[in-house]
């Protein structure tokens, strides 16, 4: 009978390399992505302020021509 074949050893992706040049990839990876990380909660924030002043802006917009078309109506219907 045929015996099994030998599963082959596994290598360990855990076990850090020892290799100077992938150390530093892994470091400069792992700063960008913290960096890409930084800067996308910064653009959150920065494109929350803008919608929130844009909406401002609008809002106080609508109001005034509300109130300048209501004192038109009232000038010309006389009310």
């Amino acid at each position: 009978m045929a015996q099994p074949a030998s599963k082959p050893e596994a290598v360990d992706d855990d076990v850090p390399s020892l290799d100077p040049r992938a150390i530093e990839r892994n470091y400069r990876r792992e700063r960008a992505r913290r960096h890409a990380r930084v800067e996308r909660r910064t653009q959150v924030r920065s494109s929350n302020a803008r919608f929130w002043v844009v909406l401002a802006a609008l809002t106080f917009l609508t109001v005034c021509i509300l109130l300048v078309a209501w004192r038109e109506v009232q000038t010309t219907f006389g009310l």
